[in-house]
């Protein structure tokens, strides 16, 4: 059977002047501030003009662990948006911006998929409005003054040893995750050992993704520890008196874009942290301004619930002051199928076995979601090949985790197929069921956390991890960073810190390589397993086949 591609269905989109779509939401034009025809700015202006209203309804998309067979969570966020609109709520979609590494590395684009998708689509896979270049512009023009500082006689005892910034670049590139800096002489500077992250793994990304303003965001990339010195006396960026110019780059890319769905409703398209090596949410400013204009307000958390939700839960919405009203978790019966040990090439056939094998993965997440006190519904993201009995099992599977199961064809159908889950999700919402709450507390120890969440999360028996490593929590908690989260950079592919291992494991252990202080950000990243914040590109990754056809167009961008 043969499919229209995303890029195919994108490019015949009725879009609507950026203007009109900003005039659903009652923002005016002078507040849009266009980049082309269908994508846009919001002034800051008119956020803070917004202040006074009450808040809309917060609906978070999650999904289970990622499967080669794919789940769709960005397609269902999209389908939903429309859907709640389709029934006459003045719904929102709030999701993250595209990074290019992964575009032109294995993972594809963002925005969506099938009638369920976010356009301009080429434009949001590619520089989009520019957000990502200033990032990373804004964390390397700290790298260099760092580095220049030092040059310049060091006034302020740099310990080059102790250099906690790295540079970063919105590329898969693993040649660039350990290198040397400043050689060729006296001129070059004092040669050290550092490295490259990837762009959204930057505390900047992560910076940018929880201020509420600009002069927050100033305070906050000023709060940055880039150094110590030998005394191990934390030297910050505004030591380095970067965070000025630094807030000038991000100038810009601080206020959010809006953009429409194929069906011509609002989303916005915000900020981009990964989930498996950030906090995989979209902007805390996005979201706060879609509740202030919609009834509803749809967002999502990368990749399997285990890494987004939680961290969308235990670090966005506690630092942020957000209450959502509902959960939904996105699985396909194809990947419970993967789960249940089917290979990739054999999920066209039925297999009813292999469903009701795979589905505890389904299952770990619905009660670990339950367990922020927030009402859950499945959405299966039907696929063309799947069957009326294979269904039939994830739905009696889902009832007996006291939830419901609803099978949604928006990728098909658009909002015509989502009707019945935008019922459902107004009804959760409406019930006042949910009694939102974090995981932990923020007075407690630092490790404490992290075993919270390796136990009660991904059901690990222990956590492992050096001396040296809980003694660098404690000292942490001596200098006052003790009532901050811990956001975990594990694989995403399982609960585990091992990619290979599918299902609901449980009596494994969480080692735990390093620790980074995002005091910017105002987070503990806890580095898990073989997890690298700067990805390799694979054996033959998707920019093989990107390219320009003779209409100009682009082509293998999906």
């Amino acid at each position: 059977m043969a499919f229209k591609t995303d890029i195919e269905i994108a490019r015949e989109a009725k879009k609507q002047p950026i203007m009109e779509i900003g005039a659903k939401l009652g923002i005016p034009s002078e507040h849009l501030l266009p980049y082309g025809h269908d994508k846009a700015k919001v002034s800051q202006e008119f956020i803070r003009s917004l202040a006074g209203r009450p808040d809309g309804k917060l609906i978070l998309v999650t999904a289970i662990n990622p499967t080669p067979a794919g789940e769709g969570k960005t397609t269902t966020t999209v389908g939903l948006g429309d859907g709640l609109n389709r029934i006459g709520k003045r719904a929102v979609v709030c999701i993250r911006e595209a990074s290019l590494g992964p575009n032109f590395g294995m993972k594809g684009g963002a925005a969506g998929g099938g009638m369920a998708q976010v356009v301009p689509m080429e434009e949001m896979n590619l520089h989009f409005t520019g957000d990502f270049h200033a990032i990373t512009s804004a964390h390397n023009l700290l790298s260099a003054m760092i580095d220049n500082h030092i040059y310049w006689g060091n006034e302020l005892a740099i310990d080059e040893r102790r250099i906690v910034w790295r540079r970063v670049m919105d590329m898969n590139d693993r040649a660039l995750r350990d290198i040397v800096v400043n050689l060729g002489g006296v001129a070059n500077g004092f040669p050290r050992q550092t490295g490259f992250d990837i762009t959204v793994a930057s505390e900047v990304m992560a910076i940018l993704c929880l201020s509420n303003d600009l002069e927050d965001l100033q305070k906050r990339l000023g709060d940055i520890v880039v150094a110590y010195t030998r005394e191990k006396k934390p030297i910050y960026a505004r030591d380095i008196k970067a965070d000025g110019a630094m807030t000038v780059l991000l100038k810009d890319a601080m206020q959010p874009n809006i953009v429409q769905t194929l069906e011509n409703n609002p989303a916005f398209v915000h900020g981009g942290p990964f989930a498996n090596i950030a906090h995989g949410c979209n902007s805390v400013i996005a979201t706060k301004t879609a509740l202030k204009l919609g009834e509803y307000v749809v967002t999502e958390a990368g990749f399997g619930a285990d890494l987004g939700a939680e961290k969308f839960f235990d670090i966005k919405c506690r630092k942020a002051g957000l209450k959502p009203s509902a959960a939904v978790i996105v699985a396909t019966v194809r990947a419970m199928k993967m789960n249940g040990g089917v290979a990739k090439a054999d999920l066209g056939a039925e297999n009813v076995e292999a469903v009701k094998k795979g589905c505890p993965n389904l299952g770990r997440h619905i009660g670990n979601v339950k367990g922020f006190g927030v009402p859950v519904v499945v959405a299966i993201n039907h696929f063309y090949s799947d069957t009326d009995a294979e269904i039939a099992a994830v739905k009696a599977y889902v009832a007996e985790q006291g939830a419901e199961a609803i099978l949604c064809k928006h990728w098909a159908n658009g909002s015509a197929g989502i009707e019945e889950l935008a019922h459902k999700v107004v009804q959760m919402a409406e019930s006042g069921a949910s009694n939102f709450a974090p995981l932990y507390p923020d007075a407690m120890p630092l490790f404490q956390k992290l075993e919270t969440i390796a136990k009660r999360i991904y059901h690990a028996d222990e956590v492992i991890a050096d001396k040296s490593i809980r003694d660098q929590l404690k000292t942490w908690e001596a200098a006052g960073y003790g009532h901050l989260p811990i956001c975990v950079a594990k694989t995403q592919y399982s609960f585990t810190t091992d990619p290979t291992v599918r299902g609901a494991p449980t009596g494994h252990t969480v080692p735990v390589r390093e620790v980074r202080l995002s005091a910017g950000a105002g987070f503990i990243v806890a580095i898990c397993g073989e997890i690298m914040t700067m990805p390799g590109l694979p054996k033959v990754p998707s920019a093989e086949v990107i390219r320009l056809n003779d209409a100009g167009q682009v082509e293998g961008l999906f």
